[in-house]
């Protein structure tokens, strides 16, 4: 995504940032979006309306974000109302903003060694917080990315990570076939698991 050159990047790391969590008083979405915390979530959430595209890139913490940015996602609370309507089958609240434009996406890696029973409950809450205009991206074996011994395996595939980024910088999606090629074990499960066994 950086080298398009039509994309201005800014990164937040949420665990640098003092972001209190949200107590669910929902003054924010009485009073116009104001919180009762004075901290850096309003800064950015001026930065999230602003930008269109958001990418949540996190490691799988029992089965879903890590604290720091779950309490970031918890504390976008101020960019809705209390108000709600009927969205197809289910019910949404009514924007106190307009964030319309933007686009979402979902990378997360874990360390077992397959995508199946591990990846869901995340999947399942960025479908319902982001239901539209959202792309997935799910890394098993991840820990091997820190691995220098693994460069065999891993570079190549961070080369197909490069090209979904240059791709949905391009045209807004990720080819399916390279999709589906990035989020496959990079070598097989039962090999994986007893490196993983073996290092304990």
């Amino acid at each position: 995504m950086n080298e398009a050159p039509q994309n201005e990047i800014k990164t937040i790391n949420a665990i640098d940032k003092h972001i209190e969590y949200c107590t669910g008083c929902f003054a924010c979405m009485r009073n116009g979006g104001n919180c009762i915390h004075n901290d850096d979530m309003r800064a950015i959430l001026e930065e999230i309306l602003d930008s269109d595209l958001l990418i949540w890139s996190y490691p799988l913490y029992c089965y879903g974000m890590p604290a720091p940015l779950k309490a970031l996602l918890d504390r976008t609370l101020p960019l809705s109302s209390m108000a709600m309507r009927k969205v197809g089958d289910r019910y949404e609240h009514v924007g106190q903003a307009d964030f319309s434009r933007l686009k979402y996406v979902m990378i997360s890696g874990c360390g077992f060694p397959n995508s199946k029973h591990n990846f869901e409950p995340a999947v399942m809450q960025f479908e319902r917080c982001f239901p539209n205009e959202h792309t997935m991206i799910t890394v098993p074996e991840s820990p091997m990315f820190n691995a220098p011994e693994a460069a065999v395996v891993t570079v190549p595939r961070l080369e197909l990570v490069k090209m979904a980024g240059k791709q949905y910088a391009e045209s807004g999606i990720i080819d399916e076939e390279l999709l589906k090629e990035i989020t496959s074990p990079m070598i097989p499960e039962e090999q994986y698991t007893e490196i993983v066994n073996g290092s304990m």
